[in-house]
């Protein structure tokens, strides 16, 4: 059998649009020194909304880790082209999906999946707006509460749009089961291993978004859209003069 390597001549490589690793831009950017910046989004409006609860324990562990933390409120938030729709709470949500340099993710599960509020939120977030992409390169941490023993269905799903939004979705991940048991009348989440684990989600998406903010320009540009964008430029600038 031949050596698949002793050949490395590529022809159907695009060469102008194909580069070496950049080692700088990889391991030595220019490194900010500003708080994290992470929003959290929840999937539920309920006056005692457990995934709201767990949401704001969240926010408490990551602004005692140094974080800046921002909330969504998605009450009013219109259904996805919606004729007619106030876009006052669309524009909050997409300046606040603007602003963060990471996103919790916490929705119960309900029918087996996260809610329909949960997903019309990430509908919402455009994959493009201009030029800026809002969600790419931005670190993701997702959590769920259920009502009964323990699933992973939601998590499981929001990891999908996670990537599919091309975030970096932590390994770690919560989920609470039984909620109505985990929180206090005060709405504070109880002393448990499930609140421990809240604790070590907090702490790897702090961790992950320190590590790759000052990066993440670099870690998703990639090959096929260096090559697209040269394919059109060159279209342009040599279409026939009319």
């Amino acid at each position: 059998m031949s050596d698949p390597l002793s050949d490395l001549t590529l022809p159907q490589l695009d060469a102008a649009s194909f580069a070496p690793i950049d080692r700088a831009a990889l391991l030595q950017p220019e490194v900010g020194t500003h708080a994290p910046r992470i929003l959290i989004l929840y999937g539920s409006l309920r006056e005692r909304s457990f995934s709201r609860l767990a949401a704001e324990e969240a926010g408490r562990i990551l602004t005692r880790l140094g974080a800046e933390v921002r909330f969504f409120n998605p009450s009013g938030l219109p259904l996805v082209d919606q004729p007619g729709a106030d876009m006052a709470k669309v524009q909050e949500l997409w300046d606040l999906a603007a602003w963060c340099e990471g996103m919790v993710w916490s929705s119960p599960e309900r029918h087996g999946a996260m809610t329909g509020l949960m997903k019309t939120q990430i509908d919402w977030i455009p994959l493009s707006a201009g030029a800026v992409r809002p969600t790419q390169g931005k670190v993701l941490a997702v959590m769920q509460v259920s009502g009964g023993s323990q699933s992973f269905n939601a998590v499981n799903q929001m990891r999908i749009l996670g990537r599919w939004m091309r975030m970096i979705t932590i390994p770690n991940q919560s989920s609470v089961p039984k909620a109505f048991l985990e929180f206090d009348e005060g709405g504070r989440m109880k002393p448990s291993a499930l609140f421990d684990r809240t604790v070590d989600v907090m702490e790897e998406l702090v961790k992950f978004t320190l590590l790759t903010r000052d990066r993440a320009g670099y870690l998703v540009d990639r090959y096929s859209e260096r090559k697209e964008s040269a394919a059109e430029l060159s279209a342009r600038v040599n279409q026939r003069n009319l």
